[in-house]
């Protein structure tokens, strides 16, 4: 089968599955989805052992014939950022913009270095000692809360929106940090030629600034180039042109394509669509943007569910899979607890702010792109034959699961009593403190 086939396959389990996740009401929805694909994916492993491999390695084949970190990378996660952007309000963004900008820049780093240093010092215990510089890799890849996993399950569960604005707009801006970060980390830990300070600055300048202000003028170029569409449906499909050529453009112009989606996202959901949409062409916009997110999220997380039945699990590593996971919460503690000892002081904010901006910093599709991106054949203990590439695959994965099907699960508790507390009638949040 061609790769084009598989995909086709995938596409149609992807939307049988999110028709049969919907039936399970107690679960959002990529939750479930993601569930149901681990299932499947179980039930292969152990179907191949059973019948022999036959149907268990036909699939894998399949899989492996797709290159996930180019599909997610290159072609689905400039559509899901753009969707998502789309109904970021500017106005509101605002009242968030310094809470937001040091919680992707700060909070990102601290979780480096607090992730890092803390797997430097268990993985002796853990029988497998690591290179600080793979430590601190591990804490670049996993650090990024994932925009893709953040928006698809909270922005549904109807979270407060001062919460809500703070934790999708940090994941939707610290994809830039993250990924100068993990690039940095991987120069030095994987190049024999130094990486200084001056070229890392220029990194973060060409990646993340440059990545802004491409999308910023993407957005206007297009925002101009609406007036001459004369027919509804022409404003519509004239917005695919952004998440198309304009993220492609953006990997060979050397800028952050996440970023400049975001960036054109924003422009154009708040001043080209008030100006050139009409009230019934807006409705029919978003309608158009929600079905290729909706899409292209449930076959996201079918494949993160798949990817299971490409990833091994080595008898070394189930110990650092374990640990990863704490390791990372407590990380993502310290990284939100400490700016918000600054915030408080000049702002009051809903007291499960913390609890959930904590719990609701998902890792998703991202995280694991970065980590399959890794060099393989980099050997740590050459007589079990474990190398880095899956020691940090195994680690990120088990990170991912857990936090879309576990945190992303239990979410809803949480934004329940935050809600309770912005309607209570003795509350001291109002609008104006937030």
């Amino acid at each position: 089968m061609t790769s084009y086939q598989i995909l086709c396959i995938l596409c149609a389990l992807a939307l049988v599955t999110s028709v049969a996740s919907s039936r399970l009401h107690k679960l959002q929805e990529t939750v479930a989805i993601t569930a149901l694909a681990l299932g499947i994916s179980l039930l292969l492993l152990l179907g191949g052992k059973a019948l022999g491999g036959n149907v268990y390695g036909y699939f894998v084949a399949g899989l492996e014939k797709l290159d996930f970190q180019a599909l997610l990378l290159n072609g689905m996660l400039g559509f899901l950022l753009f969707a998502g952007a789309l109904q970021i309000r500017l106005k509101i963004l605002r009242h968030q913009k310094w809470e937001i900008l040091i919680l992707a820049f700060v909070g990102t780093l601290l979780s480096t270095f607090i992730v890092g240093g803390l797997l430097y010092y268990l993985a002796p215990m853990l029988g497998l000692p690591l290179a600080l510089s793979h430590c601190l890799l591990f804490g670049a890849l996993i650090s990024p809360t994932d925009p893709i996993a953040v928006l698809a399950i909270l922005k549904k569960m109807g979270a407060p929106e001062d919460i809500a604005i703070q934790v999708e707009g940090e994941s939707l801006f610290n994809d830039g940090i993250g990924l100068v970060i993990f690039v940095a980390i991987s120069h030095l830990a994987f190049s024999t030629e130094p990486l200084t300070f001056s070229q890392i600055s220029l990194l973060f300048v060409q990646e993340a600034l440059g990545g802004v202000v491409y999308g910023a003028v993407l957005g206007v170029l297009l925002h101009h180039f609406f007036r001459y569409c004369e027919e509804e449906t022409q404003l519509m499909l004239v917005t695919l042109l952004i998440p198309t050529a304009g993220y492609v453009m953006a990997a060979e112009l050397g800028v952050s394509g996440p970023l400049a989606m975001v960036s054109a996202g924003i422009i154009i959901g708040n001043y080209s669509v008030p100006k050139y949409f009409v009230r019934h062409e807006r409705v029919k916009l978003y309608t158009f943007w929600s079905l290729i997110e909706s899409f292209f999220n449930a076959l996201l997380f079918l494949l993160l569910g798949l990817l299971l039945l490409l990833i091994t699990f080595k008898a070394p590593l189930w110990w650092f899979m374990l640990v990863a996971i704490p390791l990372v919460l407590t990380a993502r503690a310290v990284s939100v607890f400490l700016p918000y000892i600054g915030f408080r002081l000049v702002k009051s904010y809903n007291p499960y702010a913390e609890s959930i901006l904590i719990w609701g910093g998902l890792r998703g599709g991202l995280a694991l792109a970065m980590a399959m991106s890794l060099p393989k054949g980099i050997v740590i203990d050459a007589q079990r034959g474990v190398e880095v590439h899956e020691l940090l695959l195994v680690m990120t994965y088990a990170v991912v699961v857990f936090s879309i099907i576990i945190q992303g699960s239990s979410m809803t508790g949480l934004i329940r009593r935050s809600n309770a507390v912005v309607t209570r009638p003795d509350s001291h949040i109002t609008p104006e403190s937030r």
